[in-house]
């Protein structure tokens, strides 16, 4: 898999600081790109879905079964970043779907960058509701940036 331009790279990075403007927050946030192989392997081995897919989502900020809880003292707190997590991108899967859907694969990345850290702050689309909020969401920062359909 050849490496993206660096204008792919600096328009996800605007899009993740829009969304983080947006939402009010600040912290740290990791993209990584890999194949449709790779992100397939980590659907399956963590969300138990044997499929390739576009974006996965794995926040640092919350704390699940069995996870223990680690005492920090809050006053050194201040000299560590807020990690928010990890944000893993198909760049096959989102050729594909720019394809698919009749737009720009910049539009594509946008969606899947801001779509991915909405999902490490705890948004879903589980329902209709949460659907409609996520999405709005994803769609006035897209705007925001110029990244319209």
């Amino acid at each position: 898999m050849e490496p993206i331009s660096e204008q792919l790279q600096e328009l996800m990075i605007r899009c993740i600081q829009a969304a983080a403007q947006r939402e009010e927050v600040e912290g740290e946030v990791v993209v990584t790109l890999v194949n449709n192989e790779r992100i397939h392997e980590l659907n399956r081995d963590y969300r138990g879905v044997d499929r390739p897919t576009d974006v996965l989502s794995f926040a640092m900020n919350e704390s699940g079964e069995g996870e223990m809880d680690i005492y920090i003292d809050e006053s050194e707190l201040a000299d560590y970043p807020n990690m928010l997590g990890d944000i893993i991108i198909s760049l096959p899967k989102a050729q594909e779907q720019a394809e698919e859907y009749g737009h720009s694969l910049e539009r594509e990345l946008g969606f899947l960058a801001v779509h991915g850290f909405l999902h490490l702050l705890g948004y879903d689309h589980g329902t209709a509701e949460e659907e409609k909020e996520m999405f709005s969401r994803q769609e006035e920062v897209l705007a925001q940036i110029g990244l319209t359909r």
